[in-house]
């Protein structure tokens, strides 16, 4: 793939250190939910050569306790994965104990991250997700019984700043965190309210850093190239990147965060249309094969497709005919009509994904009388068993 030459970086992060996995350099790629399935992560790991820490779908702690048949295929890792990352998403503190021990005692995964950072109504509805930190007896509850049954295994939490300007949690979480044993700390600069809508407070980051030393803080929005992750480290002080949008179509990012924090300015890969066209044709094989059925792969794959032709010259009508096939034969012949010879689009390095704001935050009857009262929590919360 052809490279494009950047300037070199005034500072690079040390490596990462969760429990007793060293992260090397410290990216993370963000759980999304439809998204870092198995097959994504083998992408993003390969481009990374092996590099960084892939997560694992949210996955919802009561669906893993009862063996829910889609959730035990989204924990499902490669061979070649490790550490093996699972992100939890729960709001009741006996069950997310027990979702935990049976990781630790299973040997499921080598590391656990804790969703405090969700902001979809479906999920802060009930409590959970970017809700829940507002409730801080109740947070402190959830981590601690996490860090108890995980034993050996790390844990790690990423949240958002809080509901809204008004209702902000992320320093009292932080150090909630760190009093009961969390390894590290991601925060996404955005509140609730903003959902994935304007600019993301790198400011906050750099608070909760100073805020709590103890551990690692990890930074996260609005790190769509390698060159704002170098600069989102050295303007906060933060230990290291996840990167969650910025990577949609994009798996090769992780290829040049590697090189930006290595240093090999010259290494970024810019990949003309036939090649991001063969990367498609891998993807949705690899959703196929890890599906069991090669036209759900194919179906699965249709919500990259914008991502990955954002910038090239395809027409509208070619784009909705690539959106809604149905094989890999009826794929690779629609992407062979297209001028694949195009390079890298001016551009294309841009913001991608959802960008709108949702200034209402759908919350539990009563949530917000009392920050330290754990009623609200309805016993439905726990009972998705959508896997995430």
């Amino acid at each position: 793939m052809s490279t494009l030459t950047t300037p070199a970086p005034d500072r690079t992060a040390a490596p990462l250190r969760i429990g007793p996995h060293t992260v090397a350099p410290p990216v993370v790629l963000a759980p999304m939910a439809g998204i870092t399935n198995a097959p994504f992560r083998t992408l993003c790991r390969e481009f990374s050569g092996g590099k960084g820490l892939f997560v694992s779908e949210m996955i919802t702690t009561r669906a893993l306790v009862e063996r829910n048949e889609k959730t035990m295929q989204l924990i499902h890792f490669d061979a070649t994965e490790t550490p093996r990352s699972i992100q939890l998403y729960g709001v009741d503190p006996v069950t997310v104990g027990k979702a935990v021990r049976m990781i630790a005692e299973e040997d499921l995964a080598d590391h656990i991250d804790l969703n405090f950072g969700c902001p979809v109504p479906k999920v802060t509805r009930k409590g959970g997700g970017s809700a829940l930190p507002y409730k801080r007896n109740l947070l402190r509850a959830i981590v601690r019984e996490a860090v108890t049954g995980a034993g050996d295994l790390p844990v790690t939490m990423k949240m958002r700043k809080g509901l809204d300007d008004d209702h902000l949690t992320y320093l009292d979480a932080g150090r909630i965190a760190v009093e009961e044993g969390v390894t590290a700390i991601a925060l996404h600069g955005r509140t609730t309210a903003q959902h994935y809508g304007g600019t993301a407070d790198w400011d906050a980051i750099a608070r909760l850093k100073e805020h709590v030393p103890e551990i690692p803080v990890l930074g996260n929005g609005d790190i769509w190239s390698a060159e704002d992750a170098l600069r989102m480290v050295r303007e906060t002080g933060c230990d290291g990147v996840v990167v969650g949008r910025g990577c949609l179509g994009r798996p090769w990012l992780f290829a040049d965060l590697v090189a930006a924090f290595e240093g090999r300015t010259d290494d970024f890969v810019r990949p003309t249309l036939r090649e991001v066209a063969d990367v498609m044709v891998r993807h949705a094989t690899l959703l196929g094969e890890w599906i069991g059925d090669e036209a759900r792969g194919v179906i699965d794959f249709r919500k990259h497709v914008a991502w990955y032709l954002k910038g090239f010259a395809v027409g509208s009508e070619m784009r909705k005919r690539l959106a809604i096939t149905s094989s890999l034969e009826a794929l690779s012949a629609g992407l062979d009509e297209l001028d694949l010879d195009q390079p890298w689009p001016t551009g294309a390095d841009g913001p991608r994904g959802r960008t709108s704001g949702n200034n209402r935050v759908v919350l539990p009857d009563g949530w917000l009388k009392d920050p330290y009262d754990c009623a609200g929590i309805g016993e439905d919360a726990e009972l998705d068993t959508s896997g995430g």
